[in-house]
């Protein structure tokens, strides 16, 4: 059964990510996004094209071919495809559905998932993920074509292109016009870091190194070649998977470094020690800027797994602040909304004002080479500065294995029954149950657990003042697990 989580759906190459299911996928996508209640009037661009499309792809094994797939059957549907002439990030697929005023577009990408994985992101009119409803209505007409033996349509490659329906593009130079209006170039030209670019062989590459020719800045990118394999190694950027980057860095190539994912939509980084900062401390570096230093003001959106320095300065600064279930598409339901000046979770899919609702990791990249450049310190200055400020803080999360799925409202329920009075001595103050269930301790501490909604496993997260509580949550937190298993 294919199904969609929490942003798109995605399985094993070969084994259910094949070529005959994803164009059964295509065709469900064709039909659900022809219906004529696809896209809410409230969120559709202005002049939207019904019958233009957008797709593109990441580095992984084969996507370039499964993406020329997608681009035929839409073309048989009677769409007029962009298709990227390579591989490009998510978000600037996903600006292009904007600029283009697509109906929709699809990126062939798995994430930060192994690289045995693929998978297909549905983008809606406003250039961020299709709602939790559209992914379902396509689910509907997936299994209504099944049932009536109805397959695809699909157009021959040369026929499409010949015919003007399938149109390659370069995503890039849009893309590139939108980030230099959020980007503060001449500033960070007037300090230039030296800056580590590991693109982790993802689609991020050569992203971030292109658009900071012309800085000053001297830019070293690793991982930047291509690599469907992604040497072995999930693409993702956290401290496990980021050694080459800490050696680069030990190696004097540069001041700071920035990590992006298989398909650039999250960021990590490491400082000049080599040590890493994860999302939670980059979004709350980039809060701290946007106000403070550009003068910005709006709401802030996070997920309940983000860190609690985030309501800290949202309090600071007198901000509103409002949590949502994880996954980006909860972030952007507000920042459609508008009057957002920041939203992120702790993955490292953040955004901010001006921008597409969609996390970027090279845009954030760039904010944090802006952000040293501004402030003249280096970037392991600036983390201290914040802890001191509104921490300290430990983070951790553990991913325990599921041989089958869980159903995350039963176990919810079931964790919501019989909270404990306390953890670690600390008395338990307040239980939500948002997503997955929280515990959040009488001195800001926490620990969650949740299901992932887009791999078999059940997830626990904790944060607390200081290493040993962080022992103690997560102790708990899979013991809890592992008995409502």
């Amino acid at each position: 059964m294919i199904h969609f989580g929490t942003d798109g759906w995605r399985a094993v190459i070969s084994d259910t990510f094949t070529f005959g299911n994803l164009r059964l996928v295509s065709q469900a996508i064709a039909d659900a996004v022809a219906a004529p209640d696809w896209d809410e009037p409230q969120r559709q661009q202005p002049s939207v094209d019904a019958h233009t499309m957008v797709v593109g792809f990441d580095t992984r094994f084969l996507s370039d071919r499964y993406a020329s797939d997608v681009a035929r059957v839409l073309a048989g549907n009677g769409y007029t495809v962009h298709l990227a002439h390579a591989d490009a990030p998510t978000p600037a697929i996903s600006l292009a559905v904007r600029r283009l005023k697509a109906i929709a577009g699809v990126m062939i990408t798995a994430s930060h998932n192994a690289p045995r994985y693929n998978g297909v992101k549905l983008k809606a009119s406003y250039g961020g993920s299709a709602l939790p409803e559209q992914c379902r209505r396509v689910e509907v007409y997936l299994s209504d074509n099944e049932s009536r033996g109805r397959g695809p349509n699909l157009m021959d490659f040369e026929q499409a292109t010949s015919k003007g329906l399938i149109r390659r593009f370069n995503p890039s130079t849009g893309y590139f016009d939108h980030l230099r209006t959020l980007i503060n170039f001449d500033l960070i030209a007037s300090h230039a870091p030296r800056v580590v670019v590991d693109s982790m062989f993802g689609a991020g590459r050569g992203q971030i190194k292109g658009i900071l020719q012309g800085t000053g800045c001297e830019v070293f990118e690793i991982r930047g070649e291509m690599n469907p394999g992604f040497g072995g190694v999930h693409p993702e950027p956290i401290a496990r998977y980021l050694g080459p980057l800490a050696g680069a860095i030990a190696a004097g190539h540069g001041e700071l470094g920035v990590a992006t994912d298989g398909d650039a939509d999250r960021i990590g980084a490491m400082d000049g020690r080599g040590q890493f900062v994860d999302p939670h401390k980059i979004m709350a570096l980039a809060l701290r800027y946007l106000v403070e230093k550009r003068g910005l003001r709006g709401k802030v959106i996070k997920t309940v797994s983000t860190t609690q320095m985030i309501n800290r300065l949202a309090d600071r600064y007198g901000l509103e602040l409002h949590e949502t279930p994880v996954g980006f598409n909860h972030i952007a339901d507000y920042m459609i909304g508008g009057d957002v000046l920041i939203g992120g979770e702790e993955s490292g899919g953040i955004s901010f004002a001006g921008h597409i609702p969609e996390g970027d990791g090279v845009l954030m990249g760039l904010l944090l080479v802006e952000m040293v450049a501004a402030y003249g310190a280096p970037l392991e200055e600036l983390v201290a500065d914040l802890l001191k400020t509104v921490g300290p803080v430990h983070y951790e999360r553990k991913d325990l294995r599921i041989a089958h799925p869980v159903n995350k409202e039963a176990l919810t329920r079931r964790l919501c029954e019989d909270p404990p009075g306390d953890l670690g001595g600390v008395r338990v103050q307040e239980v939500r149950s948002l997503d997955g269930i929280k515990y959040i301790l009488a001195d800001d501490s926490w620990l969650l657990i949740r299901p992932s909604g887009t791999e078999p496993v059940l997830r626990v997260y904790a944060e607390a003042r200081e290493p040993g509580m962080i022992k103690v949550l997560l102790s708990f937190g899979e013991k809890v697990a592992q008995d409502a298993i």
